[in-house]
């Protein structure tokens, strides 16, 4: 008898260890780079919408001025960003609860915006879901900003969707980094003028073990 749960217990310890290793075997590494802006091709991914483009580099002036005999009434204005262009299908970062940003900026605040597929918006808009949150670059200095999943919040346009929702992200098909002239959090740097921000890569982190 003692042979056999001597044999049984060496079955069921070999049995826990193979399930270990299968576990350990699929959960990802705990950072992934998502961008890195070491390369021109790199840059060819997004799309910029600026004063200038040069490398990581991301600058320009703000205005709040609108041209005399506009035809657009503008309730908002002072808005700049960079886009990254659709992935081919989706990038997955299910596993991941942080997003992490390496900047070296002017004391303002920037926008960090995550696009997922469509499922808040109305059937046959073509609009992706964008999700949101504030990040600050500190002037002059490197910075890693790392923001966690849960403070981006759901928006549409610009405003925040007033919403109990959550982000899907294994379906993430973009992301961005904008800059308005109003808002942001305390003590940032704000108002009309000049801006600029270097990004050197971001990443997604797994923080909590």
């Amino acid at each position: 008898m003692s042979r056999f749960r001597s044999l049984l217990q060496a079955s069921l310890n070999a049995t826990r260890r193979a399930l270990a290793w299968n576990i350990e075997d699929l959960v990802p590494p705990s950072e992934r780079y998502i961008f890195n802006f070491s390369s021109k091709d790199e840059l060819k991914n997004w799309h910029l919408y600026s004063d200038s483009e040069y490398g990581g580099l991301f600058s320009g002036n703000l205005s709040l001025d609108v041209m005399e005999g506009s035809k657009w009434n503008m309730t908002r204005s002072g808005f700049c960003g960079m886009r990254s262009k659709k992935f081919d299908g989706f990038i997955d970062l299910d596993g991941y609860d942080t997003i992490a940003l390496k900047l070296k900026g002017d004391g303002r605040c920037y926008i960090s915006t995550i696009y997922t597929e469509n499922w808040v918006n109305s059937p046959g808009q073509d609009e992706d879901n964008s999700w949101q949150a504030f990040v600050f670059v500190p002037k002059d200095n490197w910075y890693i900003a790392k923001i966690p999943l849960t403070r981006y919040a759901p928006t549409w346009r610009g405003n925040i969707i007033n919403a109990r929702m959550e982000m899907n992200p294994a379906r993430i098909v973009g992301m961005s980094l904008s800059v308005n002239a109003e808002g942001g959090v305390p003590d940032a740097k704000s108002g009309p003028g000049d801006f600029g921000v270097e990004v050197d890569w971001i990443k997604a982190l797994r923080m909590m073990q």
